[in-house]
């Protein structure tokens, strides 16, 4: 006697939650391989706050000013005798150009980069910040104190 129980072979399947988790884990790979190409020109200083700091990605030249009141054209150290030439030969024109002034750096130190570059009539000049972040109040009702 013959029993038929109707069982059809099935063929192979392909499971999905491996392959959600390998696509995940190459998406996190392509992700952290693309910000660490990111160039860095600048030198890392204490940058201020400000509310209307926006991100821009586009080409730029990094003049920063650190808390010892140096002046770095793209990591590289130079004089303010120097900086007009230095922007003059090095530095595309119509690049944006970005001073970071370190919070402790002299003032008088960046405003006269600034008249530097406003002298070789550089209009692309800007001030990097970082975004303002709100300080919860005390019990004064005074931010930060």
């Amino acid at each position: 006697m013959k029993i038929n129980l109707n069982l059809r072979r099935k063929g192979p399947r392909i499971e999905m939650l491996p392959l959600i988790d390998i696509v995940f884990l190459l998406l996190v790979f392509f992700i952290y391989a693309m910000l660490s190409m990111v160039v860095h020109r600048g030198f890392k200083v204490d940058l201020p706050q400000a509310t209307t700091a926006e991100i821009d990605k586009e080409d730029y030249a990094s003049i920063t000013v650190d808390k010892n009141n140096r002046i770095l054209l793209n990591k590289e150290e130079i004089l303010i005798e120097n900086l007009s030439e230095e922007v003059n030969t090095n530095i595309k024109k119509g690049i944006k150009i970005f001073i970071n002034g370190d919070k402790e750096a002299d003032l008088g130190v960046v405003i006269n980069v600034l008249d530097t570059l406003r002298r070789d009539e550089i209009k692309e000049v800007y001030f990097e910040t970082e975004p303002f972040e709100q300080k919860p109040l005390n019990n004064s009702g005074i931010p930060g104190f």
